[in-house]
């Protein structure tokens, strides 16, 4: 384990307000190519609680699950680790989260983003803290991820190394990724805020089981194929596309 120094007496774990017990939030994810969507979920788990203990899965965990990572683990690691929000890090992480991971960790519940996270055989990687009601969720910032700035980069070079100023796939590309930036700062606006500095969430914020006759724009169930889940998604972020101008 990584510990951040954040506290008092080089990094040890500060008491909850009142001298209360520290409340403990785990997170856990690849974070490759660290960007603003992953400091923005951090940030807000880090409020639900005290202390904040991020894992960090392996480079073999996600090339099984995903595919190989842009950064290395230990790169990945140092990245997490200057996150002001994060107290502690801990390495080769495992990609399903289970009671005995935050138990080993005395953590109380675990965070992740209001999205499904799935296995390489379409199971949901939390599915049994969820059951044990030991998860909250938090806000997914739309519009950013890694597979999405792999592909802006990839555009970027071919354009780059095009005798043509921009091609226009690229700048098609360009025009609606700027079309969903807007959108999303629209929607976040207009929202009021998930959670407040200090304080902590009802314990009834996490997800229920899905229920039968679900519609095209409800979230697939936990046990949706990876095709069912990548459909929904793309069906989510046309629908945001189209509502805004």
């Amino acid at each position: 384990m990584i510990r951040n120094g954040h506290g008092e007496a080089g990094g040890a774990e500060r008491p909850g307000p009142g001298g209360r017990r520290a409340v403990r939030v785990w997170c856990d994810g690849c974070y490759d190519m660290v960007h603003y969507g992953h400091s923005n979920q951090l940030r807000q788990a880090r409020a639900m609680g005290d202390h904040l203990i991020v894992g960090v899965h392996t480079d073999e965990e996600i090339a099984k699950h995903k595919g190989p990572p842009v950064f290395t683990q230990e790169e990945r690691y140092k990245m997490v680790q200057a996150i002001k929000w994060v107290d502690e890090v801990v390495p080769a992480a495992p990609y399903v989260t289970t009671l005995e991971t935050l138990d080993k960790y005395s953590c109380d519940f675990c965070v992740h983003g209001n999205d499904i996270t799935l296995t390489v055989d379409g199971r949901d990687t939390y599915e049994e803290v969820k059951q044990a009601g030991r998860y909250r969720e938090c806000k997914r910032t739309q519009g950013v991820s890694t597979t999405d700035l792999v592909g802006r980069m990839l555009l970027v070079t071919k354009a780059h190394h095009s005798s043509q100023e921009m091609s226009s796939e690229y700048r098609e590309y360009a025009d609606s990724f700027g079309k969903r930036v807007r959108c999303q700062a629209k929607v976040v606006l207009a929202a009021a805020p998930a959670v407040a500095v200090g304080q902590n969430p009802s314990p009834t914020g996490h997800s229920s089981p899905a229920q039968p006759g679900r519609g095209v724009n409800q979230a697939p169930a936990n046990q949706a194929s990876l095709p069912e889940m990548s459909a929904w998604k793309q069906r989510q972020s046309d629908k945001r596309v189209a509502g805004c101008g």
